[in-house]
């Protein structure tokens, strides 16, 4: 454990403090245009351990191309790490995606490119890897170097599943197809690019995980790192941690990961979604021929009748977790339940004596200003999920709905934090030399993020030293609201 200057003790690792003293290097960036010619591609595996190696599968109209990995941290402010170059390759054109009817699945089956080998001069973290046409061509593929042995007090949880939904790439997500809604795919898969969007192909990386990796490591936070994958393929990793961290969009959950995490909690693991939408879809995976765990399959409640194991295997119809024919609403882990997307408004704070707010200054009924905006979660009494639940924060959203954080512990206790909006990653984000407009789209400003940074320090001082409920058990409150 080490002080901060704001007196919260929290625990650090050295490795993570003496990674951050290295230089680091404002050339991850992309932008504002990503090059004269076209680029893209997609790893092989969405994590990789350190002796293995990356492979890429890599569409460009250049001659040659090659790769800059950089890890991602705080690094005096620029943001990343140049860990390595590889040798050029020749670029490939590749061929047309195919369409898989029916599921409306769009998929690569593109040659490898490069096999970027992971040495041991890699330290274990979330990197992007650039991808540098011989026109100037520029992309990101994401990809998460974990560590499988690693006791760290937090995991930094990569939704990979979630950014994989919405991956418009081929012209369909598990949101767009082309014409009706009808055309969406039920399936998508990690065998083609991310789109570009605004973030050059780094899918939801940089505006709802970023920040939160980048203030972890400037604090020299003890953190390991895993994807939502990872999660699914070895669940009972979880209990060597003391908290997981789930960041901006978590949405996209399988059986095997909400089992895993309840049975964290329930051996004293803590919880914190620190964004809106968690666990809201179940999901479930098949293998790709690229690899397992590559398909992922949401028919959500719209179609989920048009799902093979409806009638079959009720319990793993991939629809919504409180709408499936065997409902099992989010609430019951996360504390809160999804609500709407439309929010706009100030947080309230209702209980300004939560651990959550120390050192913050606030009273009852003050508010932080355009704190819960986009997706928002509220408690809902009438569902069922724990009922010793403290809300930190109640705002009114609209007419009749609102937005709450909250906070409870479980009988192992474990404590559980939902922050209950969508904004508080990327409003999270203190400015540093990386440009704002990396992190967010042009036009949002986030004046509010030392406020946030304080609660970030307070969440890792008290979810980082065990179980929660031994020092700060929840006092529920909620009835007060209902």
């Amino acid at each position: 454990m080490t002080t901060l200057p704001s007196g919260v003790s929290i625990p650090v690792a050295s490795w993570i403090v003496e990674e951050n003293a290295r230089p680091g290097t404002l050339g991850w960036l992309i932008g504002p245009v990503p090059g004269a010619g076209h680029i893209e591609g997609y790893a092989g595996a969405v994590s990789v351990a350190q002796g293995g190696e990356i492979m890429l599968h890599v569409n460009t109209g250049d001659p040659s191309f090659h790769v800059e990995a950089y890890r991602m941290g705080y690094y005096g402010g620029l943001g990343a790490r140049l860990i390595a170059t590889s040798d050029t390759a020749a670029g490939v054109a590749q061929p047309p995606p195919v369409l898989t009817p029916g599921v409306n699945m769009v998929e690569c089956s593109w040659p490898p490119s490069i096999s970027v080998p992971v040495t041991a001069e890699w330290p274990p973290g979330d990197y992007l890897l650039k991808l540098v046409g011989s026109s100037g061509a520029q992309a990101y593929v994401p990809i998460c170097l974990r560590d499988d042995t690693s006791t760290a007090s937090f995991v930094i949880q990569n939704s990979v599943t979630t950014w994989q939904a919405y991956n418009r790439w081929g012209g369909r997500s598990l949101y767009v197809g082309p014409g009706a809604s009808s055309t969406r795919s039920r399936v998508v898969s990690f065998d083609r690019p991310y789109d570009f969007g605004w973030a050059w192909g780094a899918a939801d990386f940089m505006g709802n995980e970023f920040p939160i990796v980048h203030a972890a490591e400037q604090l020299g936070l003890d953190v390991t790192y895993r994807t939502d994958v990872d999660l699914h393929a070895n669940p009972a990793l979880l209990l060597r941690n003391k908290c997981l961290l789930s960041l901006g969009h978590d949405e996209y959950w399988s059986t095997v990961m909400r089992d895993g995490a309840t049975a964290a909690r329930d051996a004293g693991v803590n919880l914190c979604f620190l964004g809106a939408n968690p666990v809201y879809r179940h999901i479930r995976f098949e293998d790709s021929p690229t690899g397992p765990l590559r398909h992922e399959v949401c028919y959500k409640t719209d179609f989920m009748r048009e799902d093979p194991l409806w009638g079959v295997d009720p319990a793993e119809v991939s629809s919504n977790w409180a709408t499936g024919p065997v409902p099992w609403p989010e609430q019951q882990l996360v504390g809160n339940q999804y609500i709407s997307d439309d929010s706009a408004d100030d947080m309230v704070i209702v209980n300004p004596d939560s651990w959550v707010l120390d050192g913050l200054g606030l009273r009852e009924g003050d508010k932080i200003a355009g704190l819960v905006f986009g997706e928002y979660d509220h408690y809902e009494p009438s569902l069922p999920g724990p009922r010793n639940v403290e809300l930190v924060a109640h705002t009114p959203v609209g007419e009749s709905s609102y937005s709450d954080m909250t906070y409870y512990t479980a009988p192992s206790n474990a404590g559980v934090l939902a922050v209950g909006t969508a904004s508080f990653v990327n409003l999270s984000w203190p400015g540093s030399k990386v440009p704002a407009n990396v992190i967010r789209p042009p036009g949002t400003v986030a004046p509010i993020a030392p406020m946030l940074q304080r609660m970030l320090e307070n969440v890792f001082s008290v979810l980082g030293a065990g179980p929660a409920g031994l020092t700060h058990p929840s006092s529920p409150n909620w009835q007060q609201f209902a």
